[in-house]
């Protein structure tokens, strides 16, 4: 039989394992969050490494495509199409042309240069392709001449451009009283091309 005195001896026993039972629960749920942080901390690691990965392998592709693709960016670069429109090098292209192809002349219009408008939905990036309707007039000794002209003005390499339409009427009496006389007119409506960033919008060049 149990007595006040035992339970009296057993009593700083018992408060001894009631202090060891709780430091040893509170260390358990203090290990398990712990734990817990340990594995949240791994995972955020985890998910920067990997991000960390795809930029640089991202970094590595497009070092690869820049690479691949700068000497065409270049060439379009050197031949006018990207960058402000250079109408000196245009109006001295249709001289030298006239001269090469021995023209009688070549009588030139430009518009103002203006955005191509784009359809909806559709995102051109940082740069903007832009358009300057362009009308030329000049004579020729016959129609193949028509071909010869757009043919070296291309090789010129100074712009590029779209022949939207020529008309040709014929001139003087078509019974050629000196050699070389013009006997067609052309009157030519053009679109000359540009891209060139969003930022130089409005320039005139």
């Amino acid at each position: 039989m149990i007595t006040l005195q035992d339970i009296r001896a057993l009593q700083i026993p018992l408060i001894v394992l009631a202090v060891v039972t709780a430091f040893s629960t509170a260390g358990i749920l203090v290990s398990r969050s712990n734990l817990q942080q340990s594995e949240t901390t791994l995972q955020n690691q985890q998910t920067t490494l990997n991000q960390a990965q795809q930029r640089y392998r991202q970094s590595g592709e497009e070092k690869e495509i820049i690479i691949r693709h700068l000497p065409a960016y270049k060439e379009l670069e050197k031949n006018g199409f990207i960058g402000a429109e250079q109408r000196i090098n245009w109006l001295d292209a249709l001289r030298t042309t006239n001269q090469v192809q021995q023209m009688f002349g070549v009588e030139y219009q430009i518009a103002a240069q203006q955005p191509y408008p784009t359809g909806a939905g559709i995102e051109s990036g940082q740069f903007q392709l832009r358009q300057s309707p362009m009308k030329l007039t000049f004579k020729l000794l016959h129609e193949g001449d028509l071909m010869r002209f757009f043919t070296t003005l291309a090789q010129l390499k100074v712009g590029m451009f779209t022949l939207e339409e020529c008309v040709l009427q014929r001139v003087g009496n078509n019974i050629p009283t000196i050699r070389y006389q013009p006997t067609l007119q052309a009157d030519c409506q053009l679109d000359w091309w540009t891209i060139a960033p969003k930022e130089l919008q409005g320039n005139k060049p």
